[in-house]
């Protein structure tokens, strides 16, 4: 019992150390104003998967809210997937969203500057020759040298994305052992390669037996999928990427702008 209770008051304390900041003059819900800046906690790590909010009746008396805001607040966060209410245990974090913005970065480093705690799996580094769609991908010729990387993206542990990039033989030396530990963008920078732009397509379908697998899914489950060829400063393609992501737990996030 002793150690329960420790266990407890250790998964509790990181949201001791939070300093929330309500409004009560802001024509802002207070239920919400809390649920944000819960949220905001979770996706940038400060309350990781596991952490225990405590009960409502504590939660509410250190904030001085009321028990049914408080109630609104954590319900909002159950229903996102953010929270799991646990018979024995309480209002558990589970795994957040990523949420990625659309632009030309890398997932590593998207994930690393959001607090994810991203680690990679490298399950192929191998040179093949390139097949039609790879060839077309990079302005080669089929039947070209190029390597093959296919690792599994985790956050936290958790399987998030596996990806599949292809890339000219000759471009970089991609030591397995460095792929594991930052992201194949980051080393292509570090080689001096320059990325300037992207083509991506981003779509949906339905998790095979093996990708579920991998991704600790249900077979057919949705994932999103991206295909994305990247060229350097000179206009030369230098990647190509298909990848596919636990739509559970990943978004594309992105601002429209009015055409004039």
């Amino acid at each position: 019992m002793a150690r329960t209770g420790a266990t407890a008051r250790a998964a509790t304390a990181a949201l001791d150390s939070l300093d929330f900041a309500l409004d009560r003059g802001s024509p802002v819900p207070l239920y919400y104003q809390l649920a944000q800046q819960l949220e905001a906690a979770i996706e940038h790590g400060v309350l990781a998967p596991g952490n225990l909010l405590g009960n409502e009746i504590d939660l509410s008396t250190r904030l001085g809210l009321s028990r049914p805001t408080v109630r609104q607040a954590i319900q909002s966060l159950v229903d996102k997937g953010l929270l799991v209410r646990r018979r024995g245990v309480g209002t558990q974090v589970v795994h957040s969203q990523v949420k990625r913005p659309l632009e030309l970065s890398s997932l590593y480093d998207d994930l690393e500057a959001a607090g994810q705690g991203p680690t990679t799996q490298v399950v192929r580094n191998e040179c093949v020759a390139a097949s039609p769609d790879v060839a077309a991908a990079l302005g080669i010729a089929e039947g070209s040298e190029v390597i093959v990387l296919e690792r599994l993206r985790l956050t936290h542990g958790q399987p998030v994305a596996l990806l599949h990039n292809y890339l000219p033989a000759a471009l970089l030396d991609l030591d397995t052992a460095r792929l594991e530990a930052t992201g194949l963008y980051r080393m292509m920078r570090g080689a001096g390669i320059t990325l300037h732009s992207a083509r991506q397509t981003v779509g949906a379908r339905s998790a095979t037996a093996d990708e579920a697998g991998r991704l600790d899914e249900k077979e057919g489950a949705a994932l999103l999928t991206m295909q994305r060829t990247a060229y350097d400063d000179t206009g030369r393609p230098v990647e190509y990427g298909t990848h596919i992501y636990r739509a559970s737990r990943y978004a594309f996030d992105f601002q429209l702008l009015v055409s004039r």
